[in-house]
């Protein structure tokens, strides 16, 4: 009989799939350092998730404000007028040119007055001839030859032609347009020989040292409205320049549709460039006050409230949320009217971070806005510093 042995052997596939004793051990290595390293993440993970979290934060402060009134107004010269007829005639003289700047009864304008000139002259020639009636009759009662009556008769009528020539001299008067005060003539729109009636505008006349400026505000300021108040205005028309007043005349109505006053101020001018009919946008400063105020980026919007995150002391500090009441705003703060006392510090910077009762560090204080991103440059220096520092220390610990 013929013996069969049998080798109990591992197939050659599977020999060839089992890892050598050296892959094992590298196996074993990668494995411990991935353990490692994991531990470290987490336990670095762990340490982050316990320390405080950075913020910047401002100190609620008391300081002066003043609520400005903003509004448009509109330029008037000092002194206007549109110089017109008050006849029919035909211009026979022009003493000005476009712009110019007058005198007081500087006289504008002439119209042809030959006829009033001639009845001027008809008018006292009968003067002289009634004046001499009246000698006469005077010399006839001096020497009780002449009726008192006749006397009295050429002594009237002497009366009546000076009344009759003084009218004409008012009526060629009439014939040369006189500037009623100094100023600044404008566009000449008459020639020589022009036929014009009455109320036919002839010369505007504008005088620009001093301009009006009238704008309306809410009847509701009524109560701190009042003359001496300052204001700055400025105009489209010189965008880079700001013209400070003080408010002069308080109007006394009260539009009944829009329920606002006129309110005027006087602007110095001495250059000219203000003019008539102008628009001016107006920010009327009402007296100073007292406020608290904080950094209009400390609010959180919470529905209809507005809140803030407050800085509690402790080792570390904690932030709780409180409701504020606001009042008014200006560039880059809000005042508070309830909800903060002065000298509480509050996070400006950091408010989508916390939550109720996280712990805080707090890495500045009242730092304005260009300086923030140097300050959060250096807080990602630093954490990156302490990662790296905490890495070498783990490193270190496991070898």
């Amino acid at each position: 009989m013929t013996m069969i042995s049998v080798t109990r052997s591992t197939p050659a596939l599977f020999r060839r799939r089992l890892p050598s004793p050296s892959t094992l051990s590298s196996l074993a290595t990668a494995a411990a350092l991935l353990f490692g390293s994991i531990h470290t993440g987490s336990v670095f993970a762990q340490t982050q998730s316990d320390a405080p979290i950075a913020v910047i934060g401002a100190t609620v402060d008391t300081s002066i404000w003043q609520d400005p009134v903003e509004a448009l107004g509109t330029l008037k010269a000092d002194e206007s007028v549109t110089l017109s007829s008050t006849l029919t005639g035909t211009v026979s003289a022009i003493n000005f040119e476009d712009g110019d700047s007058v005198e007081a009864r500087q006289w504008l304008v002439q119209l042809d007055d030959e006829q009033a000139q001639a009845e001027l002259r008809a008018a006292q020639a009968l003067l002289d001839q009634r004046r001499s009636a009246l000698d006469r009759a005077q010399q006839l009662q001096d020497r009780n030859l002449g009726v008192r009556a006749t006397l009295e008769d050429n002594a009237a009528l002497v009366r009546q032609s000076e009344a009759e020539i003084d009218a004409i001299r008012a009526r060629l008067a009439d014939h040369r347009l006189r500037a009623p005060f100094a100023g600044t003539v404008g566009l000449r729109d008459v020639s020589v020989g022009a036929l014009v009636t009455p109320g036919a505008e002839l010369v505007t006349l504008d005088k620009l040292d001093t301009m009006k400026l009238d704008f309306t505000v809410p009847a509701t300021l009524l109560s701190v409205l009042h003359p001496g108040l300052t204001l700055s205005a400025t105009t489209p028309s010189y965008p880079d320049a700001t013209f400070r007043a003080e408010v002069a005349t308080l109007g006394t109505r009260i539009d009944p549709v829009s329920r606002s006053l006129v309110v005027r101020a006087n602007l110095d001018n001495p250059d000219g460039r203000l003019l008539p009919g102008m628009l001016m946008e107006v920010r009327l400063n009402q007296p100073a006050r007292e406020a608290l105020t904080i950094p209009e980026s400390a609010l959180v919007p919470d529905g209809e409230r507005q809140t803030v995150w407050l800085i509690e002391p402790g080792q570390p500090a904690s932030v709780t949320r409180r409701e504020v009441a606001i009042g008014e705003r200006r560039q880059g703060e809000v005042e508070i009217i309830d909800g903060l006392e002065s000298g509480q510090r509050i996070v400006t910077h950091g408010t989508l971070k916390v939550r109720e009762g996280d712990p805080v560090e707090l890495i500045a204080e009242d730092v304005s806005d260009g300086d923030i991103k140097e300050v959060l440059e250096r807080q990602r220096r630093a954490t990156e510093s302490q990662i790296n520092e905490s890495q070498v220390n783990e490193s270190r610990a496991r070898n």
